[in-house]
């Protein structure tokens, strides 16, 4: 086979890693990759001066106890000068200024605390205060307009006897039966107040909000605390702050995303699906804070809202993804569907001022990891304010650019390429294909490095990377997000096989050295490639994904979700398709070598995924197949030592099939500590 290189081959091996080992010291690595520092979330304090953010710092491995990345609090102001309020081993979270702009609120598990508490801090800074514990965590909270009250979010209290028992062993769990409420509870901040009260509302709760110029609440409200509840029949709810009596509930179909007030109390906006089998909750809706016909402010909108704010009581602000561009826009309510947007870097987040004339956002571009930007009315352009990674500035980074190509059918495409570092003209390069998941997600063209993308990594090392937002993608409306239902692994990865052969036609990629690799969906289009489409990938790194969509239906806990959006079906209505489209039916025609990783614990693609492919392709498969499984992980790792040894292990495989030797896979041992 020209294309798989199967031979033993010492030499070689020795030469590739030792290779690997001396990289420039001015080229991106894994370990670079594993110290990014990045802006998470910001809030603007009430006059806009001043910018409080959550930065996450990872555990440095193998020095560090392992976890996930820490989360700081930090404090920037206009000129640039930033401060670090809470900083160390902290994980705070849920930031938030006081209504007078003295002190900034957050979450936080501190010293001896069992569980999330809430947090005060000075604005000017000082020490911590413990605002207000509860007998679970708290996930979320919300100020009243007076500041002497708060709304939160936290399951009931466990028992004391619960508690006990469970020490002694009782722990079972009742599948999905002992999922517990996430309910809304009041709180008063005086000095002595009694305990928190819940509210008496049937269902789980997220997304509180606190009117602005009242009593009320508005939240997302789902049947259970279920995740596929929480995907696909959440809805807007407003009820009264003292009594817990609804006042209005909006049957939105489908999705559900982020709410905000108007600052007069009037009207709600929030981000939903057009329907109940939209991918994506992306519309830009607004209803009336008494109920009644909710409106979408941007009909036929050509790109996905993800979060929305309000400059006045008549103007509504979103962050919308377009293409692999993203706007900060804004639509008035007497004129629904007319929107003035403003470009700029790659928007994450954002938070606005409140007298509407300044935003603060975290935003990233091909440079740089996500940092704060600030926007004020008299500004061009958002101004960068932090550089949490300054010694990026001394890595040499690969050009990047956006690249249109055409599917088989005509459907125009378009993603994102990173060329080869030191790229040498008329020179073809291995490329390797990263593929988003969801597929309901999107590729922007901004920082797409991290230890699951190869990105400037891979670019350092020679490849061409390229992020396809194949058909099924967010961010070209509703109907193109649609166009891969019901033909799981048909056009869609298709159009995965076209953006190689597009590259391939340029004269930059290597046709016989293609490698692919992506997470959840996009590891069902790794597993898909490296199996039905195997003689046109040489290497594969399959994260978290897909292999047998006739269990994968009952091992998710997102089965509706699934049906609704993806599948269009039940699996017993079509077992033949369901069969056909799953990734293990076509191992026996397999020659490609694939990386199978996952997590131990992921609720969302059933590790059985990764073990029954690995065994199907260890039994009928022609190709070398590895399988990676990290204890105590999910949909995705969080812990900063798997997210590290993802790395090597993924750079390791792609290098060694599509550059090195081939033949035999690596030794499975990986070398932890970064040679200096």
């Amino acid at each position: 086979m020209r294309r798989r290189r199967f031979f033993s081959c010492g030499l070689a091996l020795l030469v590739l890693r030792s290779a690997a080992s001396v990289l420039a010291a001015d080229t991106l690595t894994p370990f670079d990759v594993a110290r990014l520092k990045t802006v998470t979330a910001v809030a603007l304090s009430p006059d806009g001066s001043r910018i409080a953010y959550l930065l996450g710092v990872p555990r440095r491995v193998p020095e560090e106890d392992d976890g996930p990345a820490w989360a700081e609090l930090h404090v920037v102001g206009r000129d640039g000068a930033s401060r670090g309020y809470v900083t160390g081993a902290v994980t705070a979270g849920d930031i938030a200024w006081a209504k007078d702009g003295s002190e900034i609120f957050f979450l936080a598990k501190r010293g001896k605390d069992e569980n999330r508490c809430l947090y005060g801090i000075p604005a000017d800074g000082g020490e911590a205060r413990k605002v207000l514990c509860h007998g679970a965590e708290i996930s979320a909270f919300s100020l009243a307009p007076d500041g002497k009250r708060l709304a939160f979010l936290a399951a009931d209290e466990v028992p004391q006897k619960t508690r006990d028992l469970e020490k002694k062993g009782l722990n079972q769990q009742v599948y999905e039966e002992s999922a517990k409420p996430v309910r809304i509870w009041i709180a008063s901040l005086a000095e002595g107040a009694p305990k928190p009260r819940a509210l008496e509302i049937a269902g789980s709760a997220s997304e509180l909000k606190w009117s602005p110029s009242g009593n009320l609440l508005a939240f997302a409200l789902a049947p259970t605390s279920l995740v596929d509840d929480g995907y696909m029949r959440k809805r807007v709810t407003i009820a009264d702050a003292d009594s817990g009596k609804v006042l209005a509930r909006v049957e939105n179909p489908g999705k559900l995303g982020a709410l905000s007030w108007s600052p007069d109390g009037k009207n709600l906006a929030y981000i939903a699906g057009a329907d109940a089998n939209d991918p994506s909750a992306g519309r830009l809706m607004a209803v009336a804070a008494s109920g009644g016909a909710p409106r979408d402010l941007l009909p036929g909108y050509e790109g996905n809202a993800g979060k929305v704010a309000w400059r006045d009581s008549q103007t509504v602000i979103f962050a919308g993804a377009e293409g692999v561009e993203t706007v900060l826009g804004e639509v008035s309510l007497a004129r629904p569907g007319r929107s003035e947007r403003r470009g700029g870097p790659i928007l994450w987040d954002f938070d606005i001022s409140g007298d509407g004339k300044t935003v603060a956002m975290v935003a990233h571009t091909a440079a740089h990891p996500p940092e704060v930007y600030r926007w004020a009315a008299t500004d061009k352009e958002p101004r960068r304010l932090t550089t949490s990674n300054p010694w990026l500035s001394g890595k040499r980074l690969a050009p990047q650019e956006v690249v249109k190509f055409k599917a088989r059918d005509g459907l125009a495409l378009e993603g994102v390429l990173i060329r080869p570092l030191d790229e040498k003209k008329g020179e073809r390069y291995p490329l390797i294909l990263y593929v988003h998941g969801g597929p309901e997600g999107n590729q922007s063209n901004g920082w797409l490095t991290t230890y699951s993308e190869p990105g400037q990594v891979g670019a350092a090392r020679g490849f061409a990377v390229f992020y396809p937002n194949y058909r099924g993608s967010t961010g070209r409306g509703v109907a193109f997000s649609k166009m891969g239902q019901g033909d799981p692994a048909g056009k869609e990865f298709d159009d995965l096989v076209d953006a190689v052969d597009s590259l391939v036609a340029s004269g930059l990629a290597d046709k016989a050295k293609v490698g692919i690799t992506g997470g959840s969906y996009g590891g069902y289009a790794t597993a898909w490639c490296t199996t039905r489409y195997s003689d046109r990938f040489a290497a594969g790194v399959m994260f978290v994904g897909i292999s047998d969509l006739v269990s994968k239906a009952g091992t998710t806990d997102i089965p509706m979700e699934e049906a609704a959006v993806h599948a269009m079906r039940w699996p017993w209505e079509d077992w033949r398709l369901a069969l056909e489209r799953s990734p293990i039916f076509y191992a026996d025609k397999s020659r490609t070598p694939v990386l199978i990783l996952d997590g131990k614990e992921d609720p969302r693609v059933h590790p059985s995924q990764s073990l029954v492919f690995y065994r199907y392709m260890k039994m009928r498969s022609k190709a070398p197949v590895r399988l990676v499984l990290y204890p105590g992980e999910g949909h995705g790792n969080r812990n900063s030592a798997h997210q590290l040894d993802y790395n090597l292990r993924m750079m390791e495989w792609l290098e060694h099939y599509l550059k090195g030797p081939g033949g035999d896979p690596p030794k499975y041992e990986i070398e932890h500590e970064e040679k200096k």
